[in-house]
């Protein structure tokens, strides 16, 4: 399979938050750290004496970025650390302990051990590692910890669960991420003595955008080598985890937290788009639009895979309303607009069976990603293009038989008698895509005088019919 199919069965997963590369400024007493922080730190060869003083240095700085990237396992300094200590064990690293402030220390020394894990493959041990740590200490300080690696954190738990399913082995570490991160939730909200500018409650959102990307996060870490174990261990996992996002959705009403508009830019966005993927989810289709574009629109200029996942489920909404992609959009993203170009055109055209076998060519990714229902609905927008060629080519006369739309429909590849044909014709007025009436009797369709195809941008309800 090609790198960009296999790229598709993970549009769903999340790489981090969603928008800006920075966070903005957040009380130090609850520091997060930026997932995207860039490399700020030199990168110069680097041993742990070094190491531990550019941490020291950074939680003294309250430097979020830099102690980010000194926390990441595939920063380059890992493997300088890797190959200085070889076979690091708890035992030989305890000398260590002291040689800066607690918990720092212990978080330098748990780096060194999960970097020595993922280095030799062992993503199970490297996640252990992880929990143990935010167990441990206090979640005010190292709540983050889990994730403070960047996009990588969230790799490697969910590689740990594929190479488990290889190896006809269990685990669940997805899940037990989210949990130790719910605790992490869990105090932020219950932050009623620190004053305002200082409160846990700013990293509120933060935290919950770590919870539901272990929630939808169903794409393998390497397409490669694992897809066929991710796409059977997401459709198992997926609608269990979902569904655990209610609660925290409930906690966040419930709670007097500040205004989402509040929060900065980064946090917004990842937390609009994955209200607009549970909205997608539950066929409320009207929120999903609203959040989903809102996430679009403040997505930072160049989060590019960001913006690519937001408009795998937005496009489909979008077509079902009229409105088609442009072709600057669709060149902007190539994967995406493999997918759908073949039914951008055929609703230009009017193509119908074009339509139907880009429907079948793609069932499986498609239902993978939960984009099946929706593609299988704007078929009733190709439809209408093929009618309406048909009264073109009958000089837009008001009295159409109904034998030129079924000789349309067989002209199109579709084989069909003349009272599935007045069947379909009587759902283009029913959804408003065709203004007139059937005369049974007579078998024609009295076409109103003016504007007999409406737009499709002018229905008023364009979600309306989109339910089992």
């Amino acid at each position: 399979m090609s790198s960009r199919s296999s790229y598709l069965s993970a549009l769903i997963s999340t790489k981090g938050n969603l928008s800006a590369r920075g966070i903005g400024y957040l009380p130090s007493r609850f520091l997060i750290l930026s997932e995207f922080a860039s490399g700020s730190v030199d990168n110069m060869p680097m041993d742990f004496s070094m190491y531990l003083g550019q941490i020291n240095d950074a939680v003294i700085a309250e430097n979020g970025p830099n102690l980010a990237f000194l926390l990441r396992p595939t920063s380059p300094h890992g493997k300088d650390l890797v190959k200085e200590f070889r076979h690091p064990t708890k035992q030989s690293m305890r000398r260590y302990e002291g040689a800066i402030a607690s918990p720092w220390d212990e978080i330098a020394i748990s780096y060194v051990l999960t970097c020595a894990h993922i280095a030799r493959k062992r993503y199970g041990e490297a996640f252990k590692e992880q929990t143990q740590l935010v167990s441990e200490q206090r979640l005010d300080i190292t709540c983050i910890v889990l994730d403070i690696k960047g996009p990588e954190g969230s790799g490697f738990r969910l590689q740990a669960d594929l190479h488990a399913k290889y190896n006809n082995q269990k685990s669940e570490a997805m899940e037990e991420a989210a949990r130790v991160i719910a605790k992490a939730f869990s105090n932020c909200m219950t932050d009623r003595i620190s004053p305002p500018t200082e409160s846990r409650k700013w990293g509120i959102y933060y935290v919950v955008g770590l919870i539901l990307k272990c929630y939808f996060r169903v794409g393998p870490f390497n397409p490669l080598s694992f897809e066929k174990y991710a796409i059977k261990l997401a459709s198992r996992r997926k609608i269990k985890r979902i569904s655990l996002s209610k609660n925290i959705l409930r906690a966040l009403q419930a709670n007097d937290i500040p205004p989402l508009s509040a929060y900065p830019r980064s946090h917004q966005v990842t937390y609009r788009y994955y209200i607009g993927m549970l909205s997608f989810l539950n066929e409320d289709f009207v929120k999903a639009e609203e959040e989903l574009t809102l996430a679009f629109y403040n997505c930072h200029v160049d989060a590019h895979s960001n913006q690519e996942r937001i408009l795998a489920y937005l496009i489909p909404l979008r077509i079902i309303k009229g409105h088609l992609p442009s072709d600057e959009l669709m060149n902007r993203f190539p994967v995406l607009k493999d997918l759908y170009h073949p039914f951008i055109s055929s609703i230009k055209t009017g193509d119908l069976a074009a339509f139907d076998r880009a429907l079948d060519k793609l069932e499986h990714q498609l239902l993978e990603l939960n984009l099946w229902f929706a593609l299988e609905k704007a078929r009733e927008i190709c439809m209408r293009s093929l009618f309406r060629r048909a009264w073109i080519a009958s000089d837009k006369g008001t009295r159409i038989p109904i034998s030129i739309f079924s000789a349309a429909l067989k002209v199109s590849g579709i084989e069909t008698s003349e009272e599935e044909t007045e069947c379909f014709i009587a759902n283009m007025i029913h959804r408003g895509y065709i203004r007139g009436y059937i005369s049974h009797e007579r078998q024609i369709v009295v076409l109103a005088q003016t504007n007999s195809f409406p737009r499709v941008v002018e229905r008023p309800s364009p979600f309306a019919t989109m339910s089992l």
